[in-house]
């Protein structure tokens, strides 16, 4: 009946069109068409139309251009979530804070003080009783980009994203010290989402589409293509090769221009840079580099100590971010700059000429302000914040340096910027993704050059006594082994049940080895599985050790291997694999559960190692584009 009723209506359809459409399409026959005949397409173009959602999935699966035009609407779509989100949350400021027109919360050189204090307070309540609707009525956890590519092959859902982008918008309205950059590339990259498994894409391009969706967010974010580009494959997709990069970027390149034609007066930063920085000015900016990566993780420690705190207090978790708010507007009467992500303050940071105590006292004041509202349970990130802060170290370290005199005075915008950048690099990764947005923001390539070492010092520092970003270490204290989204997921669903051969030979433990001998001649099987009169395994039979003439056994109970080793269907081939060496086995068993320990399968070393190894393959065939 469905198809039936689909093709009245592109009959009816293909008759109101047919005067407009060329005469090959309507006509029918070979002749003239009668005045009074009936108008009706070519059964082709109907078809045509019939399977038009198939040939547009046909297209995107096996043509690279057409993938590339699907990221290019992934990217129109982010830079328009980036746009409503960025308008929404300035408009709840502007409510919330009685500002004007045009000024920013986090820009203000003061605020109301029954406002600081109230709005994130009252605002904290309301985050932190969204959250208890959210666990009692939708309890599923939001995945967010990098673990949908690591884990879940890029498939992540759009609804549980939006109530994520919710929290978020909620917690940045209110002014607690969090930024919206984690909504954005929670919903480009959701959407992403959505679009590829509509289309039908394969599991590497879905994992594709999720960055382009995330690319697409930052790049909007920050009128940043390069930055935007850079962190979807340093970050989302995990490598970088030429059958990433066009999608990619163009995703980044369509996400800009939508915010460049809707909003073109934000995210500009009005920088000044020295045409040339002095030799000697490269060791300090390295020293800061590895300042900058400490200053990362206190900051990401802090958020820990401090949801450990909160945790403990025995404090309802609804009030939570209500306290965590009245923290934040305390400290807003002190400075409004900890308020909010900051995108203003770092203007005014930049710009202002601040005392060496002043800097210290707001970078303390940011530091608790951002682990404060992520540990009481505001939503968001630290991506703008870690910037801030680093330019707030980098002014701190060139007016330290200049106060001390050791070495030649360096420009304070150039250790702002430098700092920043490391800074963020620590926090959130990504080094060339920080160097771009360094270069895309001043135009300036000796400055990118200092930018890049130390941002990659800074990485390779925290790499080595951390180990984590801080979405990283995030997914470290849920148990979860990620250190980047390169996919591991199919690790996960080759699981040992998938592997094992269910054909196997049983015998009885209490067996006679006189019996087993003449019923299991040598090279009949190289191994058997023992069981008990309750078909429960006792353990592994070797059977050349079973014909060996000295091995003095009476029955198969005396020769038997393996007894406390098996595997679980559920285990994934990295925890066989580790069974394995452990028990210096060839072969194990396969059982339903430890209690029943009835044998359902049999899987051998090297067939798993095999299918390992088969696996690995496929997958840096996929990631090198063969």
């Amino acid at each position: 009946m469905g198809a039936l009723r689909s093709a009245g209506i592109l009959d009816r359809l293909g008759s109101k069109l047919a005067p407009a459409l060329p005469s090959w399409i309507w006509r029918t026959g070979d002749g003239p068409r009668a005045p009074d005949a009936p108008v009706r397409p070519r059964r082709s173009f109907l078809a045509m139309l019939r399977h038009l959602p198939q040939m547009l999935r046909a297209l995107v699966r096996t043509d690279e251009i057409w993938l590339s035009v699907l990221a290019s609407f992934v990217g129109v779509i982010a830079g328009l979530c980036v746009v409503a989100m960025t308008l929404s949350t300035q408009w709840a400021h502007r409510v919330l804070f009685l500002l004007g027109p045009h000024e920013r919360l986090s820009g203000q050189a003061e605020i109301e003080p029954l406002r600081a204090v109230l709005v994130p307070s009252l605002g904290g309540i309301a985050v932190g009783l969204l959250a208890l609707a959210v666990i009692r009525y939708w309890p599923r956890r939001a995945v967010d980009p990098i673990e949908a590519n690591a884990l879940y092959g890029g498939r992540m859902s759009l609804n549980d994203s939006l109530v994520v982008v919710a929290q978020t918008m909620l917690s940045n309205s209110v002014g607690a010290s969090v930024g919206l950059e984690a909504g954005y590339t929670q919903i480009g990259a959701a959407l992403a989402s959505r679009f590829g498994r509509l289309f039908k894409v394969r599991r590497n391009d879905l994992r594709l589409l999720v960055g382009c969706g995330a690319a697409g967010a930052i790049a909007a974010a920050f009128n940043a293509p390069l930055t935007g580009a850079f962190y979807a494959f340093e970050l989302v997709i995990g490598t970088y090769s030429l059958a990433t990069l066009a999608p990619v970027v163009v995703a980044s390149i369509s996400a800009v221009a939508v915010v460049r034609a809707l909003i073109p007066e934000e995210y500009v930063l009005d920088i000044r840079v020295p045409g040339a920085i002095e030799a000697t000015a490269y060791a300090p900016m390295l020293m800061l580099g590895i300042l900058c990566a400490f200053g990362g993780i206190l900051i990401m420690r802090g958020v820990t100590v401090t949801e450990e705190l909160f945790r403990k207090s025995n404090m309802p978790t609804w009030l939570r971010p209500g306290v965590g708010g009245l923290a934040v507007g305390v400290m807003a009467l002190m400075s409004p700059q900890v308020l909010s992500s900051g995108h203003a303050a770092l203007q005014v940071s930049l710009d202002a000429p601040y005392t060496l105590g002043h800097i210290a006292i707001l970078i303390l004041l940011k530091s608790v302000a951002s682990a404060v509202s992520l540990g009481s349970g505001f939503r968001g990130g630290l991506f703008f914040a870690s910037l801030f802060l680093g330019a707030l170290v980098g002014k701190l370290f060139a007016a330290a340096i200049a106060v001390l005199a050791i070495v030649p005075a360096i420009p304070t915008v150039v250790c702002a910027l430098v700092g920043m950048s490391a800074l963020a690099v620590a926090v959130v990764g990504g080094p060339l993704t920080m160097a771009f947005l360094t270069l895309e923001a001043t135009g300036s390539l000796p400055l990118t050059v200092a930018v890049v070492a130390a941002a990659v010092l800074s990485a390779l520092t925290v790499r080595r006594t951390f180990g984590y970003s801080f979405a990283t270490w995030r997914f470290h204290l849920r148990g979860e082994a990620i250190r980047s989204a390169v996919d591991i997921g199919w690790v996960r669903t080759l699981t040992v049940a998938r592997m094992m051969r269910r054909e196997f030979r049983t015998v009885r433990g209490d067996t006679a080895i006189g019996t087993f001998l003449r019923d299991v001649p040598l090279g009949a099987a190289s191994r058997a599985v023992a069981l008990d009169e309750n078909r429960i395994y006792l353990g592994m039979i070797q059977v050349p050790e079973a014909h060996a003439p000295d091995s003095g056994a009476k029955t198969l109970l005396d020769i038997l291997h393996h007894q406390d080793h098996w595997l679980l269907p559920q285990m994934t081939i990295k925890d066989a694999v580790e069974l394995f060496e452990t028990a210096e086995a060839d072969a194990l068993v396969v059982v339903d559960g430890p209690e029943t320990r009835r044998v359902i399968g049999l899987l051998t070393e090297q067939y798993a190692l095999r299918r390992y190894s088969e696996e690995l393959d496929r997958r840096r065939r996929d990631i090198s584009g063969e």
